[in-house]
């Protein structure tokens, strides 16, 4: 058996076809949030994030069901026809 050495790279490199690499190549720069990069904050900053969030309109869950259910009957209903 030979004992040939091969050069192994420490890194692979990196190929169009993983996800980052097509993400970066593909969106533009912005200073604005990246679903791709971790969001690293403060228990305050997080508790200011959640309470954005909750400023926003929403609705009871029965609300939902029943804007569901009408939304089900309707898609059910275009589909048989």
């Amino acid at each position: 058996m030979s004992k040939k050495m091969y050069k192994i790279p420490e890194e692979p490199p990196m190929t169009v076809s993983e996800p980052a690499v097509a993400y970066s190549a593909t969106t533009p720069v912005s200073t604005g949030w990246n679903p791709n990069v971790p969001f690293h904050g403060t228990q305050e900053e997080w508790w200011e994030h959640f309470r954005r969030i909750e400023e926003g309109n929403f609705m009871t869950l029965e609300e939902f069901d029943l804007k569901f259910e009408t939304w089900r009957k309707e898609f059910l209903a275009s589909r048989s026809k």
